[in-house]
């Protein structure tokens, strides 16, 4: 059977976990899939990648932009946007993912789809910066032909929704591999508690693409008997890890507080391999950031740094990420792709 691990029984930490135990837990969160999955030609090339959109709220992200952060644990990837998104701390546009060619296409797809909904972008104010994160999914993918396209972020970002996400080999997930298992797609969720009654949500979704199967520290998550260690040794990989929070945070607290996603990576047998991206987005919905304002000055709220919460937001972000990616396992399905090449799922009890 395939599906989240708590529905197998698997309980990963102590925090309490969201109604949809998923990213989009967030109030407003959208996440949307286009998952190619079809012969290229005749000689054995075949598409089995994707495109998965994050959208942190359902307005104008470039009218109302998000307070956001990003960390690079190991910096062996090829993303857009990240530079400026730490140096203002907002993020302006859908959070997009793909595979390492693909990247080109989808930053084209989803500038289209901004222009065409900002008509004054570039004309009556400045220029916009995307975010796009991707992994090598050249193992079943024929990364070479660029199956994906612009038109396939553009629809990636129409079909998100607030409803749970699609996991597994599905969007950006479609190629991927985890331990030498089938990976892609995983998300999970947490309840921070602040007093009675009142409480902050933490998600995760990402994107799974790393490791070896002696990596695994699988006899945490009840493998079944029958699991045997997987051959299959791709190139080292990366994990794209994408936190959103409600909580009330500036960009250089939310950092620090999507730094420790790593933790929740390397509880699952990662160590940062020297080839592998390693790379984390954050953003809180807390505030919304007009683009447009004649103000001098701008007021927010944030949370006190040495207030107990942050120790619970901290804690989150590390469960939140290993259930993540554990989900990315469990919920995928053995996947054939190009000459051939198949990735078997992982078996839990």
């Amino acid at each position: 059977m395939r599906g989240k691990v708590r529905e197998l029984g698997i309980s990963i930490g102590k925090l309490p976990v969201g109604k949809k135990n998923c990213i989009t837990d967030v109030e407003g969160v959208r996440v949307g899939h286009v998952t190619l999955d079809e012969p290229i030609d005749d000689t054995g090339n075949y598409a089995c990648t994707g495109v998965t959109a994050i959208l942190p709220h359902g307005g104008n992200l470039f009218k109302e932009k998000v307070t956001a952060a990003s960390y690079v644990i190991n910096g062996f990837g090829k993303t857009t946007g990240l530079v400026q998104v730490n140096e203002l701390g907002v993020i302006e546009s859908p959070i997009m993912l793909t595979n390492t060619f693909g990247v080109p296409a989808v930053t084209q797809g989803t500038l289209d789809y901004m222009l065409e909904n900002n008509p004054e972008i570039g004309i009556l104010t400045g220029t916009i910066n995307l975010v796009v994160g991707e992994c090598n999914d050249s193992y079943l993918n024929s990364i070479r032909s660029c199956p994906v396209k612009p038109s396939h972020a553009i629809k990636a970002i129409q079909n998100a929704s607030v409803e749970v996400a699609k996991e597994g080999a599905v969007g950006a997930g479609k190629g991927m591999i985890c331990f030498g298992y089938k990976g892609g797609i995983g998300s999970s969720s947490r309840i921070v508690n602040i007093t009675e009654g009142s409480t902050y949500t933490v998600g995760c979704l990402v994107l799974s693409n790393f490791g070896e199967s002696a990596e695994f520290q699988a006899e945490r998550y009840k493998p079944s008997s029958q699991q045997k260690e997987s051959t299959v040794k791709p190139t080292d990989g990366s994990i794209i890890i994408v936190l959103a929070t409600d909580a009330p945070l500036s960009n250089r607290q939310l950092q620090r507080i999507i730094k420790r996603c790593g933790i929740g990576l390397g509880r699952t047998g990662s160590h940062y391999s020297h080839g592998s991206g390693d790379m984390i987005i954050g953003f809180t919905t807390a505030h919304k950031i007009s683009h447009f304002t004649e103000n001098v000055v701008e007021s927010r709220v944030q949370l006190r740094e040495d207030h107990a919460i942050m120790n619970k937001l901290f804690c989150a972000a590390a469960e939140v990420t290993e259930e993540a990616i554990i989900n990315s396992i469990s919920q995928a399905v053995t996947t054939k792709g190009r000459n051939g090449h198949t990735v078997n799922s992982f078996e839990f009890n």
